[in-house]
């Protein structure tokens, strides 16, 4: 028997994926003008400040933000660490969420919420659902070479994409009656073109190198054939391939009952200025696998 999307609730995996992730935007849009019930989020990374936001319901509050953002936007958001853990501290980009956000505790938030990060050192996953909601996210979102690591109740906690980049584990308690898992580290599309490269205005010096370093995380891809590669666009790549490879063997192991995939070269680790295409990519996705289906 058949049953509307209405009677249909919804465990949302939100996988890692840089700006990538903000397709996740859209794909929550379309779940919910679909009327399927989110009832519960668990997500890593880029997944991790999608599901958190929208667990928190200012999800349509960040959509208008990131919306408007620009490379020049994005450049004031970074504050450049001097160590060598990571290039930036993270502060200015939570400070900024958690003003139209607001302090939230995850076991108060409306929808349940699990950020997952990677406790490295004892090479094991960290599943967070309680606790300050910007602490999860800012530990999940802990990038290698880029930000910082994030110090969680006396652990250092890195980007949960490095041993879980579509988190299905948390969700396996869940009382709900499908399992929807998005995964942004799917297979190359080659007929993907490059955008133009459009370097950022800078005003300082600092602010020149952080632009570079930007572009250098293939903001914008060399043309192909010219056999040039920036100074992080190896180990960006690379990153991305081993989260593609650990999340098909996740998959693998345990299939959630949808699965919606995005290539993972369809837009650069730091291509926020790309919000609204990424967007309309995600709700395209899920329409295409969604609509029409029975539940039963």
């Amino acid at each position: 028997m058949s049953v509307s999307n209405a009677d249909v609730s919804v465990s949302l995996i939100l996988g890692s994926g840089g700006a990538r992730g903000l397709a996740h935007i859209g794909i929550i849009k379309y779940l919910e003008e679909s009327d399927f019930h989110i009832k519960s989020v668990a997500g890593c990374s880029m997944g991790a400040l999608i599901g958190g936001i929208y667990a928190a319901g200012k999800l349509d509050a960040y959509t208008e933000w990131v919306r408007a953002i620009t490379k020049g936007d994005m450049l004031k958001l970074l504050d450049i660490s001097f160590g060598h853990a990571g290039m930036v501290k993270g502060e200015k980009i939570i400070n900024t969420l958690k003003e139209f956000v607001g302090e939230q505790l995850i076991e108060n938030l409306p929808i349940s919420f699990t950020a997952v990060a990677s406790d490295i050192v004892n090479e094991k996953e960290v599943w967070l659902t309680k606790g300050p909601l910007f602490d999860a996210i800012r530990a999940s979102i802990s990038l290698p070479l880029f930000f910082t690591p994030f110090e969680y109740n006396g652990v250092l906690l890195i980007d949960g994409g490095i041993l879980n980049p579509v988190p299905i584990a948390p969700t396996f308690i869940d009382d709900t009656d499908i399992k929807i898992a998005v995964n942004l580290g799917g297979p190359i599309d080659k007929s993907l073109e490059s955008p133009a490269k459009k370097p950022a205005a800078t005003e300082s010096e600092i602010k020149s190198k952080v632009s570079r370093f930007i572009d250098a995380m293939h903001v914008a891809k060399p043309p192909e054939g010219s056999g040039t590669l920036g100074m992080l666009d190896i180990p960006d790549q690379s990153f991305d391939a081993m989260q593609g490879t650990i999340a098909r063997q996740k998959l693998a192991a345990y299939p959630p009952d949808v699965t919606l995939e995005l290539p993972r070269n369809l837009c650069g680790t730091l291509e926020f200025d790309r919000a609204d295409e990424m967007i309309a990519k995600g709700y395209a996705l899920a329409r295409e696998k969604l609509a029409n289906r029975n539940w039963s």
